[in-house]
C-alpha cells in the first residue's frame, strides 16, 4: 500500500485526468482531419502518382510516417494513463508492479502514469544490430582520407597553388601580363 497523502493522490489523479483529456482531444482532432483513416493518395490530393517522381512524395511520406509513429506513442501513453487510473481505483497506485516497493512522490509527479520504481523500470536499450545493407557494402579503400585528415585545418591558398602548380595555368603567353615571354613555363 502506498503512503501517499490524500492531497498527493488527488493532485496526481487530476494530472492523470488532464493528461487523458488532452490525449483524447488529440485523437478526436486527428479523426476530424481524417489523418489515420486516409490513404497517402487521399491526404495529398493527388489523383495519380504515376506522373510523379517518387521523390516528389518524399516529404508527404515522411510526414505521414512521423504522424503515425507519434499516434502510436500517444496511444501507448493513453493506455498507461488509463492503467494508472485503474490502479488508483484498486488502491495499488504508487506501488511498483514488479517489486511492490513504494514509488517516490517526486517520480510520480514527473511521470504520473508510471507503474515502476526506478530500479525496476524496463530498459529501453538501443539495438546494436546493424542494417542488413552493411553486409553487402564494400569498405572504402585503406588510406582513404588519411592525407586530408593529416592536413586538416592546415591547407591554405599557398598550399593549394603548390598542389596544382605542376599542371600549369590557363594563361597563355598571349594573355599573360608579361607578353614578351619566350617559354611557356616562365609564365607560371
Amino acid at each position: 500500500m502506498s503512503t501517499l497523502t490524500k492531497d498527493q493522490l488527488q493532485q496526481l489523479k487530476n494530472a492523470l485526468l488532464e493528461q487523458r483529456e488532452n490525449l483524447q482531444r488529440h485523437f478526436e482532432s486527428s479523426m476530424e482531419d481524417g489523418a489515420p483513416a486516409e490513404s497517402l493518395k487521399d491526404s495529398t490530393g493527388e489523383l495519380s502518382s504515376y506522373d510523379n517522381h517518387p521523390a516528389d512524395a518524399g516529404t508527404e511520406t515522411f510526414e505521414r510516417s512521423r504522424d503515425l509513429a507519434i499516434d502510436d506513442t500517444l496511444t501507448d501513453e493513453f493506455d498507461q494513463v488509463n492503467d494508472a487510473l485503474e490502479r488508483m481505483e484498486q488502491g495499488t497506485y504508487g506501488s511498483c508492479v514488479t517489486c511492490g516497493e513504494e514509488i517516490p512522490f517526486e517520480r510520480l509527479e514527473a511521470i504520473p502514469y508510471t507503474a515502476y520504481c526506478i530500479d525496476d523500470t524496463p530498459n529501453r536499450e538501443l539495438s546494436n544490430e546493424r542494417p542488413i545493407e552493411e553486409e553487402v557494402m564494400t569498405m572504402p579503400p585503406s588510406g582513404a582520407g588519411e592525407v586530408r585528415q593529416r592536413n586538416a585545418g592546415k591547407f591554405d591558398n599557398a598550399d593549394a597553388w603548390e598542389a596544382v602548380e605542376e599542371y600549369g595555368t590557363s594563361n597563355s603567353p598571349a594573355t599573360a601580363a608579361k607578353r614578351d615571354v619566350k617559354d611557356y613555363d616562365e609564365n607560371m
